[in-house]
């Protein structure tokens, strides 16, 4: 094949000798815009894991870059006079001018022509089977076909500047430093024997208020030079930015996302995207050059693979994307983190550090304890200490203490609708559904959302709580918790409001009654359904005080029937839910509105409830702290929603999102939505609960540990396997028996089961190490 690549960057420059190396025979050169030996940046990073690609990919080349790098396994975190230091993290500094020469340098020995100072508006005039538009992150080829490539750039919040200097760091280093004007924080590696890298970031209003704006380049030098003199010991700050003015040195950090790559041009040749022309990962996590070498190793290995160029074309864009997206997502998530600095402020230094090292989802708690078990074992005993115990415990098992009910772990079983009772009566499915899970080992078991009175049901099999009967069907199952298990039971009461009156989800999710239908009110008139939904009226005053009333009766029933906790059911698109959300509140009284005027009715209904709710028992509110929709709720609302019920007397807020707008359009993944329980409880000082694909113990322990959420609440995972709680404590190897009790009757099967999980890793300890041989690690 003919091949060009425009940019001599990573991307390029290695695409184009893994090719060569392929074949001889194809005729590959590199068009760069620069000269010879022009470069910009310091130091870059590389992960121990890519390094073994490389390696694979091309062993000359892996050699050579290996031989120039400068590798550390420490990550040290300074913060608040203190220096917390944790390792087993593998990363490799080289400077960027030295990876570049490496690569020229195999290009040219394997034959691949590099033509400098080309400077390549367009592709028009390139003859060629394929084209890689490598031409960086203001790439024009992708702006000339963005039609195709639909490119989403993103200017993310913080300030930076790209620095260097003389000290020597012997570990990844992050250093923060509040002053006046807010927070501001280094991010410094050593790359070779003479330098390092030295970035430097804050929130742009931070950076404003500082003066950065308007300083010369050598006053922001000095600027940060006496902001960091403590780990710079003396050392000058070096910038290579040339002609830029100080504030011109400080950019915005750019998210790009293609949702194409390849674009056919009006020769038919194909235009693949590679590197920061297609994508990119925020600095934080080290991935913008892993990204670009992967780029190329794939795309080499699928053309070898495939005899049809448009069938690798295809597989590569296809399985490299999804890799790619699941980088930046992890980006994404470290990106933020150091957006909101002030937010994870308010943590100890040792808790700040671990959210710092788990911050993008990649490492959890798990994970870190295989790179350096020491740093975990005395994190958990720092924050075993926090709760009184004297004993290392995994952060899931610690106990956790509201008003006057302690929890002995922090695993909660989600409300899970059953829609099985008759007459609202729960009967013994919910006393073998309910009392199943209790023995399972979590700290706490939610029923259901319990409705206050018949036109509050979801379905005509929803649970119910306006009579006696109901309580007594409840009291029964409390008692039964209570007396077979040491796990609290929770009542979280509802009112479907525009979502009732319809069929059980088996029969058709959301579909209304065929017969029997009862009318249905919310804040405004609405159907849930358009056109499908039964039309609910707007509430009046008279349903108002009803529906208020009806709560408290509620409330009263389950504080008599020995429930433990109490929850008011504010999200998901239900009545005091669409009181809140401006998607489907419409009123024009003092209920309607600004933030402060949606809140008033629901808030109304909580005091009242706290009032009837005995003084020593917790009560939290469940929100929606995102409706996913534009012109809905966002995280900002949630906030001041939070801050409104923690106001009212609110112990904790469980914090879900959606399903107020059939229109939402979600961003899922691993713990999604536990962003808006930390944005929550760090902001508003508030205990929470996290919600939402959280699945393993891992994700329970890496949430609790980083101070993202006081407790987790755990769904699906309980549906499947209603001894989740016993079954993970086996996985990861914990015994207990702090914030662990097995059942006496099932106490015969604790040992096989640990036992049978201590088998699968050490089998997958083995496979690892015989991986690492293979590939000479």
């Amino acid at each position: 094949m003919r091949i060009t690549c425009i940019g001599g960057g990573p991307a390029g420059l290695y695409f184009a000798l893994l090719m060569k190396k392929a074949s001889p025979a194809h005729e590959v050169r590199v068009l760069e815009r620069n000269r010879a030996g022009d470069t910009f940046g310091w130091g870059v990073v590389l992960s121990d894991q890519t390094v073994d690609a490389l390696r694979v990919a091309d062993p000359e080349t892996a050699n050579q870059i290996s031989d120039a790098f400068n590798h550390w396994d420490d990550i040290a975190v300074h913060f608040k006079g203190r220096r917390i230091v944790s390792s087993g993290h593998g990363f490799c500094g080289i400077g960027r001018k030295k990876l570049l020469n490496i690569l020229q340098a195999r290009c040219e020995q394997l034959g691949v022509e590099l033509v400098y100072e080309a400077d390549v508006p367009d592709d028009a005039e390139i003859d060629a089977d394929l084209i890689i538009a490598a031409d960086s992150l203001n790439s024009r080829i992708r702006q000339k076909y963005a039609t195709t490539y639909q490119p989403d750039v993103d200017l993310r919040a913080c300030r930076f500047v790209w620095l260097g200097t003389t000290q020597l760091f012997d570990a990844f280093t992050f250093d923060f430093q509040q002053t006046e004007w807010g927070w501001f924080q280094a991010h410094a590696y050593r790359f070779d024997a003479t330098h390092s890298t030295f970035i430097v970031e804050a929130p742009e209003d931070v950076w404003r208020a500082a003066g950065l704006e308007d300083m010369s380049k050598e006053e922001s030098i000095a600027f940060c030079e006496r902001l960091f003199s403590k780990i710079l010991d003396g050392h000058a700050l070096i910038s290579n930015a040339g002609h830029l003015r100080g504030s011109a040195q400080w950019i915005r950090f750019p998210r790009v996302v293609c949702k194409a790559w390849l674009h056919r041009n009006d020769r038919g040749t194909p235009v693949v995207l590679m590197g920061d022309a297609a994508h990119t990962a925020h600095f934080s996590i080290g991935s913008g050059t892993k990204l670009a070498l992967e780029d190329a190793i794939d795309l080499a290995r699928d053309i070898q693979a495939h005899a049809d160029l448009t069938m690798a074309l295809d597989a590569y864009q296809a399985t490299r994307s999804i890799e790619v997206l699941r980088i930046q997502n992890a980006a994404r998530n470290s990106t933020e983190w150091f957006e909101n600095v002030e937010r994870h402020a308010r943590l100890e230094p040792e808790q700040f550090a671990y959210s710092l090292l788990t911050r993008s989802q990649r490492i959890s708690h798990e994970n870190l304890r295989l790179r350096d078990s020491h740093y975990v074992g005395e994190f958990e005993r720092w924050l075993a200490a926090q709760s009184g115990l004297e004993a290392v415990v995994p952060p899931m098992f610690t106990p956790f203490r509201l008003r006057g009910l302690t929890l002995k772990n922090r695993v909660v079983v989600s409300p899970m609708a059953q829609y099985s009772c008759d007459g609202g009566i729960p009967g013994d499915y919910h006393l073998v559904h309910l009392g199943a899970r209790a023995l399972g080992g979590a700290g706490l078991v939610f029923a259901e959302m319990t409705c206050v009175s018949p036109d509050a049901r979801i379905t005509p099999a929803c649970p119910g709580l306006w009579n006696d009967a109901q309580g007594e069907g409840w009291r029964r199952i409390v008692e039964h918790v209570h007396l077979y298990s040491s796990a609290r039971i929770a009542m979280q009461l509802g009112h479907a409001g525009p979502k009732g009156s319809t069929c059980v989800p088996w029969e058709g999710e959301d579909q209304p009654l065929s017969h029997g239908n009862w009318p249905l009110i919310a804040a405004s008139s609405q159907q849930y359904l358009a056109g499908i939904s039964q039309t609910a009226r707007a509430m009046t005053r008279a349903d108002m005080d009803r529906v208020r009333d009806d709560f408290v009766s509620a409330a009263r029933r389950a504080a008599d029937a020995g429930f433990d906790w109490l929850e008011l059911h504010c999200a998901h698109g239900y009545l005091l839910s669409s009181f809140i959300s401006p998607l489907t509140n419409r009123r024009d009284d003092d209920y309607g509105g600004s933030l402060d005027n949606r809140l008033r009715y629901p808030l109304e209904v909580f005091i009242a409830l706290r009032e009837a709710w005995p003084p020593e028992r917790p009560m939290s509110v469940r929100i929606s702290a995102h409706d996913w929709v534009p012109g809905g709720t966002t995280t900002e609302d949630a906030v001041a929603i939070a801050a409104a019920f923690k106001a009212a007397g609110a112990d904790l807020v469980d914090v879900s999102s959606g399903q107020v707008s059939k229109a939402q359009k979600p961003v899922y993944g691993r713990m999604f939505q536990t962003p808006f329980a930390e944005e929550i409880r760090n902001r508003i000082g508030i205990p929470t609960m996290a919600v939402g694909a959280i699945s393993e113990a891992d994700h329970v322990n890496s949430i609790i540990a980083a101070g993202r959420a006081d407790l987790c609440a755990i769904a699906r995972p309980h549906l499947a396997n209603p001894a989740w709680t016993l079954t993970e404590a086996a996985r990861i190897g914990y015994r207990g028996p702090v914030g662990l009790e097995w059942p006496k009757q099932y106490m015969s099967g604790k040992s096989q089961l640990e036992r049978e999980f201590e088998r699968q890793r050490a089998g997958s300890v083995a496979v690892a190490e015989q991986a690492n041989k293979a590939l000479g690690v």
